[in-house]
């Protein structure tokens, strides 16, 4: 039995951690409880770790950042991000998932980084460093579109801050002076030497309102000294500027237009609390810089981060000695161009002859449109405003129109976030360049499947500019991607349709479209096209042309070419490369002779081939389609196309009209032992 006096010193811990309902309980903790709590989620994460491997070091590092900042703001209103979500055990144990969180990483458990699908906290699916600035830039530019109040703070650690997708957002946040709060995670990695108490002090001093009174005051009167006045606020401005660089380590910051807080202990609830509180009442955006130690509360972490980095652990004890401010120990076991006119002539149209507006044009009159009528729409382009036709959005709605100069990646994670944030951004970005943008396409796009419309302006042939621009590969990249819509109008009048169509559904959705010419159609209203609906536009009975985008009027004139040999061809405007109009092509295909499909993309992968993968299925369970042959028209993916004008180049392609006919017509004498078995190819040598 113990006795009284021993009793008395060793009341039983009650656990703090089991009886969380939520972040918001963690108002009413004490100092003292707080700090349990910290040892609670450390000894969590080890036990759990230890069995199912997993991101240890960043996570320990976190849990008192974590637990600040969920003090302080109130989610899911307002909005924590967090960069590459390695780091995010702490956020997850504090926000409902502790009963499960003993099957992190395994098949139907916890995941290793933030997923929307499990918890209403979780502001997106991370996984890949340097997305959280663009994301969280994102929601806050959402957040002032629609005038609401939450507040936006983003953790980014000091690794992925370097990577050139931060530093693209961070140019833009300085610019923009977007309201959000940036938490430094500096654990330790050598991002900037800490300079002790005279940074702290001058931090307290910035966040102080005599500061800043002080400044402006002296600011104001500078500069009404006479004739003077302009040369006293330089010199005052220097003289402040010379101050904060002997101080701080956060000059690049302040240069960039963001306020720098730093350095703060990064395992001080209160100071953390502080600091926050105080940043968010500045306005604009400001950094905190914050020091942690990764790996804290488990010393094997602590000596070597490197290894207790990834999700594949060296091995490690399963201990409960991390309780508190105790240090668990570790046990051996087994374990750009300058851009293009908005408007052009179709190739070989003489000057004389009124010009059709391009694609470009139709695209962009028709989103002002939209945009009248909607509000949610916000306008991006990559440094390319005239190029693209976002001018024209920006000049009517200069509120919701967003350049981020030559940043393609930050411009669509960026677009992811606002998409988070409720708005339906489309980002308008030439075919060439959004190659660039692949990894935040494939990661914050369609993994978090927001309704982000890429305007893929130059898809195809462009002409002049050669290998570096022909918007040849960006077909067959996108076709791999789960949720994204892919999509290409025949004719001006159906990319205003597209467009619409793009903009009134809740998926990824990117619509290609050329750099020519409109074909002069008559106006239509534009009507919503059902989700991977084709469309027959020529009857026939024996062959079926199944086209992608423009070159389906260059297969329509090729058709009529054939049915002056006798040939009777059936045109399909697909429409969607993905999904496909699976029952229509199967449908039309049943009995035909040959199957051509056309496209101006790369023919790896690309449309063809799966209008191939799809006539191959059918082959496997009906007999009918077993005598039907492929033939995929585009561009061959085994070189770069040269520069030259588009109208040579498709026909030196031929994939003018003449080249698709004549391909056509090759096809077909192969296929009957025609003019190619006379010639001796189909005989063997």
């Amino acid at each position: 039995m113990t006795g009284p006096t021993e009793g008395m010193d060793h009341e039983p811990v009650v656990p703090i951690l089991p009886r969380l309902e939520g972040p918001a309980d963690l108002r009413g903790l004490t100092d003292p409880q707080l700090a349990q709590l910290a040892g609670e989620i450390r000894e969590e994460i080890i036990h759990t770790v230890a069995t199912t491997g997993g991101h240890l070091g960043s996570s320990l590092g976190v849990v008192e950042l974590t637990i600040a900042l969920h003090r302080l703001l109130e989610s899911p209103r307002d909005r924590i991000v967090w960069d590459t979500g390695h780091q995010a055990y702490p956020h997850k144990l504090l926000t409902g998932r502790l009963q499960d969180f003993g099957t992190l990483r395994q098949l139907g458990g916890v995941g290793g980084f933030p997923r929307r699908s499990e918890s209403e906290h979780d502001v997106m699916d991370g996984g890949h460093a340097g997305t959280g600035l663009s994301i969280a830039e994102g929601l806050a530019a959402a957040r002032d579109i629609r005038h609401s109040l939450e507040r936006i703070a983003v953790v980014v650690g000091d690794a992925a801050l370097m990577s050139g997708l931060s530093l693209e957002a961070l140019n833009d946040i300085g610019h923009r002076q977007t309201d959000m709060l940036i938490v430094l995670n500096d654990n330790e990695m050598s991002i900037s030497p800490t300079v002790g108490a005279l940074s702290r002090y001058l931090s307290e001093v910035k966040l102080s309102n005599t500061w800043r009174r002080g400044r402006s005051l002296w600011d104001r009167s500078a500069e009404m000294i006479p004739i003077m006045g302009g040369l006293a606020l330089e010199l005052s401005q220097r003289f402040r500027k010379s101050v904060v660089n002997f101080a701080q380590p956060g000059q690049l910051f302040e240069d960039l237009g963001i306020t720098y807080i730093g350095v703060v202990p990064g395992h001080d609830i209160p100071t953390l609390e502080r600091n926050f509180r105080a940043a968010f009442a500045l306005g604009g955006p400001v950094l905190v810089h914050v020091r942690t130690q990764k790996g804290r509360g488990y010393h094997p972490a602590e000596r070597d981060q490197v290894a207790f980095h990834g999700a594949a652990l060296p091995p490690m004890a399963d201990t409960h000695e991390a309780r508190g401010s105790g240090t668990a120990k570790a046990v051996p076991v087994k374990a750009e161009p300058a851009p293009a006119p908005a408007l052009e002539p179709a190739d070989g149209v003489s000057p004389t002859v009124e010009k059709v507006p391009n694609y470009t044009h139709f695209f962009a009159t028709e989103l002002v449109a939209i945009a009248a009528e909607d509000r949610r729409v916000v306008g991006i382009t990559a440094g390319m405003p005239t190029g693209t036709g976002m001018n024209r959005i920006q000049a009517a709605f200069p509120d919701r129109f967003v350049d981020v100069g030559i940043a393609e990646q930050h411009a669509v994670t960026l677009a992811t976030g606002l998409a988070i944030g409720g708005m339906r951004p489309v980002v308008a970005i030439y075919s060439t360049f959004l190659q660039r943008a692949f990894d935040q396409t494939v990661h914050d796009v369609c993994q978090n499947d927001q309704p982000v419309v890429l305007a893929v302006d130059r898809a195809g042939l462009v002409g002049e500019d050669g290998t570096s621009h022909q918007g040849m590969f960006t077909l067959p990249v996108q076709l791999q991607l789960p949720n994204l819509v892919v999509a290409s109008p025949r004719d001006e009048q159906e990319l205003r349709a597209l467009l619409r169509t793009a903009l009134a559904q809740d998926h990824p959705f990117a619509l290609h479209y050329p750099r020519d010419a409109g074909f002069g159609v008559p106006v239509r209203e534009p009507e919503l096209v059902p989700i991977g609906r084709g469309e027959v536009i020529r009857d026939g009975t024996d062959v079926l042309f199944v086209g992608f985008g423009p070159i389906v009027m260059r297969a329509m004139e090729a058709a009529e070419r054939l049915a002056a040999d006798g040939v009777s061809v059936e045109v399909i405007d697909a429409r969607f490369a993905k999904p496909l109009d699976r029952g229509l092509i199967l449908d039309r295909a049943r009995g035909k002779r040959l199957v051509v499909t056309f496209e101006e993309s790369v023919v790896t992968g690309g449309f063809g081939a799966a209008v191939l993968e799809l006539v191959e299925q059918a082959r496997l369970t009906d007999p009918a389609y077993r005598d039907i042959p492929v033939r995929i028209v585009g561009l061959p993916a085994d070189r770069f196309v040269d520069h030259g004008s588009v109208t040579d180049l498709r026909r030196v392609l031929r994939l003018d009209v003449d080249g698709l006919t004549a391909q056509v017509r090759e096809a077909l004498d192969a296929l009957e032992g025609g003019p190619l078995e006379r010639r001796g190819a189909s005989t063997p040598a």
